[in-house]
Protein backbone atom coordinates (compact mmCIF):
# COMPACT_ATOMS: atom_id res chain seq x y z
CA UNK A 1 0.00 0.00 0.00
CA UNK A 2 1.33 3.42 -0.96
CA UNK A 3 2.29 5.48 2.07
CA UNK A 4 0.27 8.72 2.39
CA UNK A 5 2.32 11.87 2.00
CA UNK A 6 2.14 14.28 4.96
CA UNK A 7 -0.07 17.30 4.24
CA UNK A 8 1.01 20.93 4.27
CA UNK A 9 -0.76 21.53 7.58
CA UNK A 10 1.73 19.19 9.29
CA UNK A 11 4.73 21.00 7.83
CA UNK A 12 3.18 24.37 8.67
CA UNK A 13 2.88 23.39 12.34
CA UNK A 14 6.40 21.94 12.25
CA UNK A 15 7.83 25.18 10.85
CA UNK A 16 6.05 27.34 13.42
CA UNK A 17 7.32 25.18 16.30
CA UNK A 18 10.82 25.54 14.82
CA UNK A 19 10.43 29.32 14.74
CA UNK A 20 8.85 29.78 18.17
CA UNK A 21 10.36 26.92 20.18
CA UNK A 22 7.14 25.77 21.82
CA UNK A 23 3.78 24.18 21.05
CA UNK A 24 1.88 26.92 22.86
CA UNK A 25 3.53 29.78 20.94
CA UNK A 26 3.10 27.94 17.65
CA UNK A 27 -0.57 27.28 18.35
CA UNK A 28 -1.18 30.97 19.08
CA UNK A 29 0.59 32.01 15.88
CA UNK A 30 -1.41 29.52 13.78
CA UNK A 31 -4.77 30.04 15.48
CA UNK A 32 -4.92 26.35 16.46
CA UNK A 33 -5.16 24.55 19.79
CA UNK A 34 -1.99 23.30 21.42
CA UNK A 35 -3.11 19.63 21.26
CA UNK A 36 -3.74 20.04 17.51
CA UNK A 37 -0.20 21.30 16.90
CA UNK A 38 1.14 18.46 19.06
CA UNK A 39 -0.80 15.92 16.98
CA UNK A 40 0.58 17.48 13.79
CA UNK A 41 4.16 17.06 15.02
CA UNK A 42 3.51 13.47 16.10
CA UNK A 43 1.86 12.65 12.75
CA UNK A 44 4.78 14.16 10.84
CA UNK A 45 7.27 12.13 12.90
CA UNK A 46 5.34 8.94 12.13
CA UNK A 47 5.25 9.74 8.41
CA UNK A 48 9.04 10.20 8.51
CA UNK A 49 9.56 6.66 9.77
CA UNK A 50 9.64 7.64 13.41
CA UNK A 51 12.27 10.37 13.24
CA UNK A 52 12.31 12.56 16.34
CA UNK A 53 11.98 16.23 15.39
CA UNK A 54 12.08 17.92 18.79
CA UNK A 55 13.41 17.19 22.26
CA UNK A 56 12.21 18.87 25.43
CA UNK A 57 14.44 21.19 27.46
CA UNK A 58 13.87 23.61 30.36
CA UNK A 59 13.63 26.48 27.85
CA UNK A 60 11.24 24.78 25.40
CA UNK A 61 11.50 22.44 22.44
CA UNK A 62 14.88 21.97 20.80
CA UNK A 63 15.11 21.01 17.13
CA UNK A 64 16.96 17.77 16.39
CA UNK A 65 19.39 17.38 13.50
CA UNK A 66 16.56 15.79 11.49
CA UNK A 67 14.38 18.86 12.06
CA UNK A 68 17.19 21.20 11.06
CA UNK A 69 17.69 19.21 7.86
CA UNK A 70 13.98 19.56 7.03
CA UNK A 71 13.81 23.29 7.73
CA UNK A 72 14.85 24.67 4.30
CA UNK A 73 12.36 22.40 2.55
CA UNK A 74 9.54 23.43 4.89
CA UNK A 75 10.45 27.09 4.35
CA UNK A 76 10.32 26.53 0.58
CA UNK A 77 6.85 25.02 0.97
CA UNK A 78 5.76 28.03 3.05
CA UNK A 79 7.10 30.44 0.44
CA UNK A 80 5.31 28.51 -2.32
CA UNK A 81 2.06 28.51 -0.34
CA UNK A 82 2.32 32.26 0.19
CA UNK A 83 3.08 32.84 -3.50
CA UNK A 84 0.11 30.66 -4.47
CA UNK A 85 -2.24 32.71 -2.30
CA UNK A 86 -0.89 35.98 -3.72
CA UNK A 87 -1.24 34.68 -7.27
CA UNK A 88 -4.82 33.63 -6.55
CA UNK A 89 -5.67 37.00 -5.00
CA UNK A 90 -6.21 38.64 -8.39
CA UNK A 91 -6.14 37.95 -12.11
CA UNK A 92 -2.81 38.76 -13.78
CA UNK A 93 -4.44 41.52 -15.87
CA UNK A 94 -6.51 42.98 -13.04
CA UNK A 95 -5.26 45.82 -10.86
CA UNK A 96 -6.16 44.02 -7.66
CA UNK A 97 -4.72 41.39 -5.39
CA UNK A 98 -1.63 41.17 -3.16
CA UNK A 99 1.99 42.22 -3.68
CA UNK A 100 4.69 41.16 -1.23
CA UNK A 101 7.75 43.42 -0.99
CA UNK A 102 10.97 42.87 0.92
CA UNK A 103 13.46 45.59 1.83
CA UNK A 104 16.17 46.37 4.36
CA UNK A 105 15.16 47.58 7.82
CA UNK A 106 15.93 51.23 7.17
CA UNK A 107 14.53 51.45 3.63
CA UNK A 108 11.44 49.49 4.66
CA UNK A 109 10.70 51.56 7.76
CA UNK A 110 11.96 55.01 6.79
CA UNK A 111 11.56 55.31 3.01
CA UNK A 112 8.92 52.92 1.67
CA UNK A 113 5.86 53.81 3.81
CA UNK A 114 5.26 57.16 2.08
CA UNK A 115 5.96 55.63 -1.33
CA UNK A 116 3.53 52.79 -0.65
CA UNK A 117 0.91 55.19 0.72
CA UNK A 118 1.02 57.11 -2.57
CA UNK A 119 0.64 53.82 -4.46
CA UNK A 120 -2.34 52.86 -2.31
CA UNK A 121 -4.13 56.12 -3.13
CA UNK A 122 -3.81 55.32 -6.83
CA UNK A 123 -4.56 51.58 -6.56
CA UNK A 124 -6.83 50.95 -3.55
CA UNK A 125 -7.63 47.37 -4.59
CA UNK A 126 -4.04 46.18 -4.18
CA UNK A 127 -2.99 44.81 -0.78
CA UNK A 128 0.64 45.37 0.20
CA UNK A 129 2.73 43.02 2.34
CA UNK A 130 6.08 44.43 3.51
CA UNK A 131 8.86 42.28 4.98
CA UNK A 132 11.77 44.09 6.66
CA UNK A 133 15.04 42.19 6.67
CA UNK A 134 18.68 42.87 5.89
CA UNK A 135 18.89 39.33 4.53
CA UNK A 136 18.17 39.05 0.80
CA UNK A 137 14.91 37.19 0.16
CA UNK A 138 15.03 34.44 -2.45
CA UNK A 139 12.86 35.75 -5.28
CA UNK A 140 13.41 32.59 -7.30
CA UNK A 141 11.80 30.67 -4.43
CA UNK A 142 9.10 33.38 -4.28
CA UNK A 143 9.76 34.44 -0.68
CA UNK A 144 8.59 37.83 -1.97
CA UNK A 145 7.37 39.26 -5.27
CA UNK A 146 9.51 42.40 -5.40
CA UNK A 147 12.70 43.26 -3.53
CA UNK A 148 14.53 46.51 -2.88
CA UNK A 149 18.19 45.55 -2.64
CA UNK A 150 21.36 47.44 -1.86
CA UNK A 151 23.55 45.12 -3.95
CA UNK A 152 23.41 44.08 -7.61
CA UNK A 153 21.36 40.86 -7.97
CA UNK A 154 23.23 37.91 -9.46
CA UNK A 155 20.45 35.51 -10.48
CA UNK A 156 19.70 35.56 -14.21
CA UNK A 157 15.97 34.81 -13.89
CA UNK A 158 15.28 38.22 -12.33
CA UNK A 159 14.19 41.56 -13.72
CA UNK A 160 16.39 44.19 -12.07
CA UNK A 161 16.49 47.97 -12.41
CA UNK A 162 19.19 50.09 -10.83
CA UNK A 163 17.54 53.24 -9.50
CA UNK A 164 20.65 55.01 -8.24
CA UNK A 165 22.94 55.13 -5.24
CA UNK A 166 22.43 56.15 -1.65
CA UNK A 167 25.29 57.65 0.33
CA UNK A 168 25.95 56.86 3.98
CA UNK A 169 27.88 59.18 6.25
CA UNK A 170 28.63 59.96 9.87
CA UNK A 171 25.91 61.98 11.63
CA UNK A 172 25.12 63.36 15.07
CA UNK A 173 22.61 65.77 16.53
CA UNK A 174 23.51 69.45 16.74
CA UNK A 175 22.96 69.24 20.51
CA UNK A 176 25.55 66.47 20.85
CA UNK A 177 28.12 68.38 18.81
CA UNK A 178 27.49 71.57 20.77
CA UNK A 179 28.09 69.67 24.01
CA UNK A 180 31.17 67.67 22.97
CA UNK A 181 32.57 69.50 19.97
CA UNK A 182 32.97 68.47 16.35
CA UNK A 183 35.82 66.10 15.42
CA UNK A 184 38.38 67.65 13.06
CA UNK A 185 39.56 64.35 11.55
CA UNK A 186 38.72 60.65 11.61
CA UNK A 187 41.38 59.87 14.21
CA UNK A 188 39.52 62.15 16.66
CA UNK A 189 36.46 59.88 16.61
CA UNK A 190 37.98 57.66 19.30
CA UNK A 191 37.32 60.49 21.78
CA UNK A 192 33.57 60.49 21.08
CA UNK A 193 30.64 58.22 21.84
CA UNK A 194 30.37 56.17 18.67
CA UNK A 195 27.28 54.20 17.63
CA UNK A 196 27.79 50.96 15.73
CA UNK A 197 27.30 47.22 15.40
CA UNK A 198 27.24 44.63 18.16
CA UNK A 199 27.96 41.16 16.77
CA UNK A 200 27.68 41.57 13.00
CA UNK A 201 29.31 44.35 10.99
CA UNK A 202 26.81 45.74 8.44
CA UNK A 203 29.67 47.17 6.36
CA UNK A 204 31.11 44.52 4.10
CA UNK A 205 33.58 46.53 2.03
CA UNK A 206 36.90 47.80 3.42
CA UNK A 207 37.01 51.40 4.60
CA UNK A 208 39.99 53.71 4.88
CA UNK A 209 39.80 54.26 8.64
CA UNK A 210 42.68 55.19 10.94
CA UNK A 211 41.77 52.37 13.35
CA UNK A 212 40.31 48.85 12.79
CA UNK A 213 36.52 48.76 12.67
CA UNK A 214 35.71 46.59 15.69
CA UNK A 215 32.88 46.59 18.22
CA UNK A 216 35.25 47.85 20.93
CA UNK A 217 35.13 51.27 19.25
CA UNK A 218 31.45 51.73 20.02
CA UNK A 219 29.82 53.16 23.13
CA UNK A 220 26.42 52.04 21.76
CA UNK A 221 26.20 48.65 20.05
CA UNK A 222 23.21 47.37 18.12
CA UNK A 223 22.81 45.03 15.14
CA UNK A 224 19.44 46.49 14.18
CA UNK A 225 19.82 49.44 11.83
CA UNK A 226 16.66 51.08 13.18
CA UNK A 227 18.12 50.88 16.69
CA UNK A 228 21.29 52.59 15.47
CA UNK A 229 19.26 55.31 13.75
CA UNK A 230 17.18 55.86 16.90
CA UNK A 231 20.34 56.27 18.99
CA UNK A 232 21.72 58.86 16.55
CA UNK A 233 18.46 60.81 16.64
CA UNK A 234 18.38 60.63 20.45
CA UNK A 235 21.77 62.34 20.67
CA UNK A 236 23.69 59.37 22.05
CA UNK A 237 26.69 60.04 19.83
CA UNK A 238 28.01 59.79 16.27
CA UNK A 239 26.86 57.04 13.92
CA UNK A 240 26.37 56.12 10.28
CA UNK A 241 23.10 56.68 8.43
CA UNK A 242 21.87 57.50 4.94
CA UNK A 243 21.92 61.14 3.89
CA UNK A 244 18.41 60.78 2.50
CA UNK A 245 17.13 59.96 5.99
CA UNK A 246 19.24 62.49 7.89
CA UNK A 247 17.19 65.38 6.54
CA UNK A 248 15.84 66.71 9.84
CA UNK A 249 17.50 70.02 10.83
CA UNK A 250 18.97 68.72 14.11
CA UNK A 251 21.05 66.01 12.39
CA UNK A 252 24.44 67.21 11.19
CA UNK A 253 26.90 65.45 8.84
CA UNK A 254 30.26 64.79 10.50
CA UNK A 255 33.47 64.67 8.44
CA UNK A 256 31.62 64.18 5.13
CA UNK A 257 34.81 64.78 3.15
CA UNK A 258 36.64 61.94 4.98
CA UNK A 259 33.98 59.27 5.44
CA UNK A 260 31.45 58.19 2.83
CA UNK A 261 29.99 54.85 1.76
CA UNK A 262 27.95 54.56 -1.46
CA UNK A 263 25.45 51.72 -1.87
CA UNK A 264 23.67 50.88 -5.11
CA UNK A 265 19.90 50.58 -4.97
CA UNK A 266 18.02 48.06 -7.11
CA UNK A 267 14.36 47.12 -7.59
CA UNK A 268 14.09 43.42 -8.45
CA UNK A 269 11.37 40.89 -9.29
CA UNK A 270 11.12 37.45 -10.86
CA UNK A 271 10.92 37.62 -14.65
CA UNK A 272 7.78 35.48 -14.55
CA UNK A 273 5.90 38.38 -12.93
CA UNK A 274 6.62 40.98 -15.61
CA UNK A 275 3.27 40.34 -17.35
CA UNK A 276 1.28 40.64 -14.11
CA UNK A 277 -0.45 44.03 -14.05
CA UNK A 278 -0.26 44.73 -10.31
CA UNK A 279 3.35 43.57 -10.06
CA UNK A 280 4.36 45.71 -13.02
CA UNK A 281 2.61 48.76 -11.58
CA UNK A 282 4.28 48.31 -8.19
CA UNK A 283 7.70 47.67 -9.76
CA UNK A 284 7.52 50.85 -11.86
CA UNK A 285 6.16 52.90 -8.94
CA UNK A 286 8.97 51.79 -6.64
CA UNK A 287 11.62 52.38 -9.28
CA UNK A 288 10.40 55.93 -9.98
CA UNK A 289 10.09 57.03 -6.35
CA UNK A 290 13.23 55.31 -5.14
CA UNK A 291 15.19 56.99 -7.93
CA UNK A 292 13.96 60.32 -6.56
CA UNK A 293 15.03 59.24 -3.05
CA UNK A 294 18.46 58.21 -4.37
CA UNK A 295 18.95 61.67 -5.82
CA UNK A 296 18.13 63.22 -2.43
CA UNK A 297 20.42 60.72 -0.70
CA UNK A 298 23.54 61.41 -2.74
CA UNK A 299 25.18 63.36 0.10
CA UNK A 300 26.88 66.75 0.12
CA UNK A 301 29.09 67.93 -2.72
CA UNK A 302 32.72 67.52 -1.73
CA UNK A 303 35.06 70.16 -3.24
CA UNK A 304 37.89 68.72 -5.35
Amino acid sequence: MKRAEPGWDLYRSFLEVLRTGSLSAASRALGLTQPTVGRHIAALERSLRGKTLFTRSPTGLLATEAARDLRPYAESMAAAAGALLRAASGDSEEVRGTVRITASEVIGAEVLPRILAAFRRRHPSIVVELSLSNQSADLLRRDADIAVRMVRPKQKALVARKVGKTALGLHATSDYLEAFGTPARLADLQKYALIGFDRVSPIQRPLALPVPLTRELFAFRCDNDLGVLAAIRAGFGIGVCQYGIATEPRLVAVLPEEFRLDLEMWVVMHEGLRTNARMRLMFDHLATHLAAYARRSSGPEIPL
